[in-house]
């Protein structure tokens, strides 16, 4: 199969091969936190990037391409009235929990790549450097299969921003995370499977 062949058999909007497309799955969960995704332009159309998928859960959330000068990003990415966090564990974040009781409406800014990428994201988007980092509690290892983690505690960003949420929707944190928890965790099975891997959950559909 040509490339060409290869990217028409995909789905246009979550990128997976049409037999495996996870769109009529992907939840509408509505809160009271705005995300705002800001997506490495080389992560953007990878079918195993899961920040889109992410945002796709959650109306009102901003999708942002970081590197393409022909898209260059809305800013500010703080509304007024609006309390930014970035979700970024540098030096001096801090406990993403401090912020659960906040009466501001808060918006969860998430940059969306590897490390490296992330880290030079916080340096060159006008004003993440000023915005406080936030770090999440360790709730366990990833279930994400579809790349190699480097760094000890990894996360793919859509569990990062799951569990973002959980802490910050306060009653209904669960049953958020739990709904986007199932959704990527069909994403993961369905391309182990066309990759001849099999499931750790069984024959799942």
């Amino acid at each position: 199969m040509s490339r060409r062949d290869n990217a028409e058999a995909r789905c246009a909007v979550c990128h997976m091969h049409a037999a495996l497309c996870i769109c009529a799955l992907v939840p509408t969960l509505h809160t009271r936190t705005r995300l705002s995704l800001l997506i490495h332009y080389r992560e953007e159309r990878k079918p195993t990037n899961t920040g889109t998928l992410a945002a796709r859960c959650i109306p009102g959330s901003s999708v942002g391409i970081v590197g393409d000068r022909a898209r260059p990003l809305a800013l500010p990415l703080v509304r007024p009235g609006e309390l930014g966090v970035l979700m970024f564990p540098a030096e001096d974040a801090v406990p993403i929990e401090r912020y659960a009781a906040s009466e501001q409406p808060l918006v969860l800014i998430v940059p969306d790549g590897n490390w490296r990428q992330a880290g030079k994201m916080r340096r060159r988007v006008p004003g993440l450097a000023e915005l406080p980092c936030v770090t999440l509690p360790d709730t366990g290892p990833t279930a994400y299969r579809l790349r190699t983690e480097t760094r000890e505690g990894g996360l793919a960003t859509l569990e990062a921003i799951a569990r973002a949420l959980r802490v910050l929707e306060g009653d209904r944190g669960p049953e958020i995370e739990a709904a986007m928890l199932a959704v990527f965790e069909v994403m993961v099975e369905r391309t182990l499977g066309s990759r001849g891997i099999p499931s750790e959950s069984g024959d799942r559909p």
